[in-house]
């Protein structure tokens, strides 16, 4: 009988494979058009990268909830890889739809829905008597996904089409919000491991991290007014919308600190490599953390807007943040801290060379935007071709540093699927 669990998380790092592999060619595909276009073209890696990288942290998040919680839907875990395969399988035989992140063709969304409903009825029960507090960020972010998925297919009812700004406006609020739902999944997933790595249950009971739900909660509901910024609105909404989720990264940083400043150095040895990406994702949300604050000051967004500041402040986020954690729950999970040293030592390089490349790929993405948004802003006179034409060699480091990311993770990956077999009990 198939090892339903095993092999969905087997399928969750073959999404992060394919989203590092896409993100890299699409790149070398943007910058080499003339020998990509006639068998790998941009516009077809960039969906493909695209829908990788939001299944990829959708699954994994999934996927360690339903782990750690003891909750498991078998009609969920099959329906939604086999619906996912069928996406990918439409890429490949060129057929598109969907809207942004969600390029697939429409009626694949029908069982996406049953797949999460599944998921839904199995893992929202009942909430255990006196559940810590990630049990709520969990449930808060299962059922926020599911209201915020069907937002974000409003499109398809011809009032909300029949108006441009209407549409872009539903979706763009729906796919910021969604990130917010994500994030309560993986900010469970952060407390668990603390609670679980420290052996201090009563982390999970601290009015700082109850206020860090609440908050979570307030920001994935309200912080999605900075991804609708140039859309016309009110600029109070913008105000309140980077101030909601700068606080929630702050709340995190201190999260994290404490559990730190309280580990005994026996307890850091015995788990380093999940610690390792834990730091590393503490180190990723400062550094957004400061980048998110610089752009939300009125007279440098002028400048980052839409630029490369943006997808910087996205890859931040995704790579450094969402996927570290994600990685940490997996490698608590298959208890990779009792590997043999060898095996230890390459992961903790791959941690190395993963936060290193990410450094040079963020900071050559802030470059270009930063030269993009001076040479749009206060040169209008300049076409587009010669603007990028400025910003290419930044692009070319970003380039390369983005293989550097692949390997990086690529090792991980590969690691984790050897050893996927291996399951801690919880």
């Amino acid at each position: 009988m198939i090892d339903l669990q095993r092999l969905f998380l087997r399928f969750a790092l073959a999404l992060l494979l394919l989203t590092v592999i896409a993100g890299v060619l699409a790149s070398f595909a943007f910058l080499l058009p003339a020998c990509f276009n006639t068998i790998l073209p941009f516009h077809e890696l960039r969906p493909v990268h695209a829908s990788a990288a939001l299944f990829w942290i959708i699954t994994g998040a999934a996927c360690c909830v339903s782990y750690f919680s003891g909750r498991h839907s078998k009609a969920f875990m099959v329906l939604w890889m086999v619906t996912i395969v069928v996406i990918f399988a439409n890429y490949c035989f060129h057929h598109y739809g969907g809207r942004e992140y969600w390029e697939f063709p429409a009626y694949l969304n029908l069982p996406l829905l049953a797949a999460w409903l599944c998921f839904m009825a199995v893992f929202l029960k009942r909430l255990p008597a006196g559940a810590p507090v990630y049990y709520w960020m969990w449930s808060t972010g299962v059922f926020f996904f599911l209201l915020t998925f069907l937002e974000q297919q409003l499109w398809h009812i011809s009032w909300f089409r029949v108006s441009f700004l209407r549409e872009v406006t539903v979706q763009w609020k729906a796919n910021g919000a969604m990130v917010g739902a994500w994030n309560q999944m993986i900010n469970g997933l952060s407390v668990y491991l603390l609670v679980a790595i420290s052996g201090d249950a009563g982390l999970a009971q601290k009015k700082k991290t109850w206020f860090l739900y609440f908050l979570g909660l307030f920001n994935l509901m309200f912080n999605w007014g900075h991804h609708v910024y140039n859309v016309p609105n009110s600029n109070w909404m913008r105000g309140v919308a980077y101030g909601v989720s700068m606080t929630e990264w702050v709340i995190i940083i201190l999260i994290i600190r404490d559990f730190s400043n309280s580990l005994s150095t026996g307890r850091k040895f015995r788990h380093l490599v999940v610690y390792r990406f834990i730091r590393t994702a503490e180190l990723w949300v400062a550094a957004n953390l400061l980048l998110a604050l610089l752009m939300s000051i009125p007279a440098i967004n002028r400048y980052t807007h839409g630029t490369h500041i943006t997808v910087a402040h996205a890859m931040g986020t995704t790579i450094g943040i969402n996927t570290m954690l994600l990685l940490a729950a997996f490698g608590y999970i298959l208890d990779v801290d009792s590997l043999p040293e060898r095996t230890r030592r390459w992961l903790r390089v791959a941690i190395s060379v993963n936060t290193v490349s990410l450094a040079v790929f963020w900071v050559a993405l802030i470059v270009a935007g930063l030269v993009k948004g001076y040479l749009m802003t206060d040169h209008p006179e300049n076409s587009f071709a010669v603007v990028m034409m400025a910003i290419r060699p930044y692009l070319e480091v970003f380039t390369v540093a983005g293989v550097g990311v692949m390997i990086a993770l690529g090792v991980i990956c590969i690691i984790f699927l050897k050893y996927s077999g291996r399951r801690r009990e919880v």
